[in-house]
């Protein structure tokens, strides 16, 4: 298996693919077997497991604990 990702909670992260609404930053608003990230851009939150999490995600843009 890949390397694990190093995410946690309130983090903002950039997706491989931008939202449609042109946003590429996304919160991590919940974590667990599921993850839910709010867009920055229009406040729109998806849910998606966290192995598909893992695949789409690009890199950590802001930790949550600076």
């Amino acid at each position: 298996m890949n390397q694990a990702k190093e995410f946690d909670l309130h983090d903002i992260v950039q997706m491989k693919k931008p939202h449609p609404c042109g946003e590429n930053r996304w919160k991590i608003i919940r974590l667990g077997a599921d993850i839910r990230i709010k867009c920055l851009g229009c406040e729109h939150s998806v849910l998606l497991p966290r192995r598909e999490f893992t695949r789409k995600i690009k890199k950590v843009l802001e930790k949550a604990s600076e």
